[in-house]
C-alpha cells in the first residue's frame, strides 16, 4: 500500500490504530566516506564508541563526519565555525575542518568519495 493510499484510507476511517514493525529504508547517496587513516575515528564513525577518539569531542565528530559522508566535495564541508581549509606540502589535496582547539579532521576527496580520513592534533 502506499503512503498516499494509507492517508485516503486513514481520513475516511473514523478510528485508525496502526502498527508499524518493520521499515526498510533503502536510498542512494552520492559520497560517501570511503576510507579512514584514524582506527579510532572510523570506529566512532560505525560503531559510536568513543575509545578512540577525545570524548569532548564526540557530538562535534558525529555531526562532522554526518556531513562528510553526505558531502560530494570539499566545498560541503565549508559549514560556519568549522574552518574548512585546504592543505599544502606533503597534504596538498587534502582539506581539514577544525574540531576543537588544535584538533583537526582531515580528508581527501576522490570523486564524490571522501577518502583518507585522519583525527589529529596537529601541534
Amino acid at each position: 500500500m502506499t503512503w498516499a493510499r494509507l492517508a485516503i484510507n486513514c481520513a475516511a476511517a473514523e478510528q485508525v490504530n496502526l502498527s508499524l514493525t518493520r521499515v526498510a529504508l533503502h536510498a542512494t547517496v552520492e559520497g560517501v566516506i570511503g576510507s579512514f587513516r584514524h582506527a579510532g575515528l572510523e570506529k566512532f564513525f560505525k560503531s559510536g564508541s568513543k575509545a578512540g577518539i577525545q570524548p569532548a569531542h564526540a557530538s562535534r565528530l558525529e555531526l562532522q563526519l554526518g556531513v562528510l559522508n553526505a558531502a560530494e566535495g570539499p566545498e560541503d564541508m565549508a559549514v560556519p565555525g568549522w574552518k574548512l581549509h585546504a592543505l599544502q606540502g606533503k597534504l596538498r589535496g587534502h582539506y581539514a575542518v577544525s574540531v576543537n582547539g588544535n584538533w583537526r579532521m582531515v580528508f581527501a576527496f576522490d570523486g564524490t568519495d571522501a577518502i583518507l580520513v585522519d583525527y589529529s592534533d596537529y601541534h
